[in-house]
């Protein structure tokens, strides 16, 4: 049987154990997801070692997300 070769963004879909559950706590403190990542990371920051976890690897993946460009609007 032949084996699958890994590749560095294999780790990705391993990676998240429970999916939504981040951003359904982001949610329910009225706050975006970076903004609430952000939060919990502060120095003093109550959350649990789950959360902190969550909210490193939601930091991660938006630096990973592709890069919006930016659309100039033409005036008539």
């Amino acid at each position: 049987m032949a084996t699958k070769k890994k590749t560095k963004k294999d780790w990705i879909g391993g990676a998240v154990k429970r999916p939504g559950a981040f951003t359904a706590k982001a949610k329910k403190a009225g706050m975006s997801v970076q903004a609430y990542a952000n939060k919990v990371l502060k120095k003093g920051s109550k959350a649990t070692a789950q959360t902190k976890r969550q909210a490193r690897l939601a930091k991660t993946f938006k630096k990973m997300a592709p890069k919006k460009k930016k659309t100039s609007k033409k005036k008539k």
